[in-house]
């Protein structure tokens, strides 16, 4: 009788052990994230941009707040700097080079498009996170062995271009994976990140565009919009 007892004591204590624990929801998690890059002053990974049946593949250079620089290898010399004031693309193919100026009020959005704190920043703002399919690690792909944790976003807003999101994120380093997002036509956008190295000490002159490199290129100013809209 007495071990009958015991056990439905210990058993009692097991269950309020459990239920007592914390449950991480979607949103902690986010938040957690954004910890950890809120401590990053600078990084580099190597990307790859997938659209459709297009590939893109660089270098990727961040500076905190806003300062950011791709430099491809497909296409080959292709470039996209923005220094916080200015945006510049060169295209290669077409010798063109892109600039779009960028007022205080639009800088947010184009300096924070990425894995950086002000993009999560934002995503929280404008989309609804919840766990793809739970807090616990799941293969990166179905057959892949990188494991990583999935959070779905869904838009509150119809102004904001992408309808859903899915972030992966690495569980032991809180560093985002992944990116994936479901865009109002229906087409995929994808980055995949690499080889993060953080806190490097970029110097900012890395963020200036060199106009060598382009020479004898067609110069296209304000291609994104007007100073004054």
């Amino acid at each position: 009788m007495k071990f009958y007892l015991f056990s439905a004591v210990l058993l009692v204590f097991l269950v309020f052990q459990s239920n007592s624990q914390e449950i991480i929801t979607a949103v902690q998690y986010l938040d957690s994230v954004s910890e950890v890059y809120s401590g990053i002053k600078d990084y580099e990974a190597n990307v790859t941009i997938r659209s459709g049946n297009n590939d893109m593949t660089g270098n990727l250079s961040y500076l905190s707040p806003y300062f950011l620089r791709i430099d491809f290898d497909r296409p080959k010399d292709q470039v996209i700097v923005f220094n916080g004031e200015l945006l510049t693309v060169y295209i290669p193919e077409f010798r063109a080079v892109l600039n779009q100026a960028i007022t205080p009020s639009r800088r947010p959005s184009a300096g924070a498009t990425l894995a950086t704190a002000q993009g999560l920043n934002l995503l929280k703002r404008n989309y609804t996170p919840n766990f793809l399919t739970g807090p616990e690690p799941v293969p990166l792909d179905a057959n892949s062995q990188e494991m990583v944790v999935k959070i779905r976003l869904v838009r509150r807003y119809v102004s904001e271009g992408f309808v859903s999101l899915i972030i992966s994120i690495n569980p032991e380093t809180k560093l985002i994976r992944r990116i994936e997002g479901d865009n109002i036509a229906g087409s995929r956008v994808q980055f995949d990140f690499f080889n993060i190295r953080t806190n490097l000490g970029i110097p900012v002159l890395k963020f200036q565009y060199n106009t060598e490199s382009s020479a004898g290129a067609y110069l296209y100013n304000n291609f994104l919009f007007r100073d004054t809209d």
